[in-house]
């Protein structure tokens, strides 16, 4: 691991549960290709904040990395419903684009 994640777990220990803090740790195990643990912090990121979009779209990523193409859509499909009720055009794009590609290649 590296330190801002070795500083993110030791916050995390102290008790201090955020969604953005296990958002920003998911995103850093992502980027580290440590998928399940991405998808640890990702999924209590959107349990703890269900509305966050760009969490879901992380945590979709995670799930396919991993081979889990349902899992992957659901985060996704719920993602998008968020991002689209909260006006947030970009997640909304990208998880359409997501979803267009998991239909491709289940096709």
């Amino acid at each position: 691991m590296n330190d801002m994640t070795t500083r993110l777990e030791a916050l995390l220990a102290s008790g201090k549960e955020t969604a953005l803090l296990r958002y920003t740790l998911g995103k850093s195990h992502l980027d580290a290709e440590r998928y399940l643990a991405a998808r640890e912090h990702l999924q209590r990121a959107v349990e703890l904040d269900p509305q966050y979009s760009v969490a879901w779209k992380f945590l979709g990523k995670a799930a396919l990395a991993l081979g889990d193409t349902a899992a992957a859509r659901d985060a996704w499909t719920k993602g998008f419903a968020c991002a689209e009720a909260r006006g947030d055009a970009q997640v909304v794009k990208e998880l359409g684009v997501f979803l267009r590609r998991l239909d491709k290649s289940e096709a």
